[in-house]
């Protein structure tokens, strides 16, 4: 039998020997000292730069070197000194001028053309405008008219109107005497529509004198024989009732014939009033369409 010895308190495992700290290791920066300096010192003359353009328009400097750039440009001759106009034929020119004349400055480099072209457009009879420079003085304007196509009686007044209703000119009127007359509150806003409604009955709508809306709702028209057309509510029922009506014109004669008022606001009927002046009251026929 063999003996083994054991000492008291002394542990028969072996200790793991303490780790040492590894040594602490050089941090390498990615850009050169050399080459971070130049950065830093480009960086600080950027914002150095930047605050001292700043500095330079909160005192006005740009804007006093620009004036004084196109005040010499002007004394230079290039000065807006001719206004060139086309497209010309109801417009005013003096307000033409005077648009183009309005800026704070004559100076062809400090004119703005937007603006200029936002004046012209305001302009009753414009319907748009363009503005080039010429050098050395002219501007030249190209104006694209509004067309006349009623009058419009409002509060006792005539104007004249385009398609979309703008009002045009109140003066000298005589010269659209051949165009058709509308009446009544809105009858302007809705002028394209009925226009748009009699250019596809060229027998009777050419025949219309003028046209007053109801209600803002429907058209009365009156021809210009004398006779008056009362329409129904609506586009489709007016299309249809004018349809109907240019029908029995060409095949009867409606127009011309002696009666007063042709009322087709129930589809499918018409009813007459004949125009006798002797009876007190004028005697009225409805026929069935």
């Amino acid at each position: 039998m063999s003996t083994v010895a054991l000492r008291r308190g002394v542990s028969t495992t072996r200790r793991p020997a303490k780790s040492r700290p590894a040594p602490p290791r050089l941090v390498r920066l990615p850009v050169a000292p050399v080459r971070l300096r130049r950065q830093l010192a480009s960086l600080f003359g950027g914002l150095l730069l930047i605050a001292t353009l700043l500095g330079l328009w909160v005192f006005g400097y740009p804007q006093r070197w620009w004036q004084a750039t196109t005040h010499a440009a002007a004394r230079a001759g290039f000065e807006v000194r001719h206004v060139e106009v086309g497209g010309v034929v109801h417009s005013a020119r003096l307000g033409i001028y005077a648009a183009a004349f309005e800026g704070e400055t004559n100076s062809m480099l400090a004119v703005d053309l937007n603006a200029v072209r936002a004046r012209l457009n305001a302009l009753p009879w414009v319907a748009d405008a363009s503005v080039t420079r010429r050098l050395p003085d002219t501007l030249v304007v190209r104006i694209t008219e509004r067309v006349p196509v009623a009058l419009w009686q409002h509060h006792h007044r005539l104007y004249a109107i385009d398609r979309t209703g703008a009002l045009l000119t109140d003066e000298r009127l005589s010269r659209f005497a051949r165009l058709p007359l509308v009446v009544g509150p809105g009858a302007n806003l809705q002028v394209h529509e009925l226009l748009a409604l009699l250019a596809h009955y060229p027998r009777a709508g050419a025949a219309v004198d003028a046209a007053t809306l109801v209600g803002e709702r429907r058209w009365d028209l009156r021809f210009r024989s004398g006779e008056t057309l009362a329409l129904p509510e609506g586009s489709l029922a007016a299309a249809t009732a004018m349809t109907k009506f240019e029908a029995l014109d060409r095949s009867g004669g409606l127009l011309g014939k002696g009666f007063a008022r042709f009322d087709m606001r129930l589809p499918g009927r018409i009813t007459v009033r004949t125009g006798s002046a002797t009876a007190a009251v004028p005697p009225v026929k409805e026929l069935t369409i």
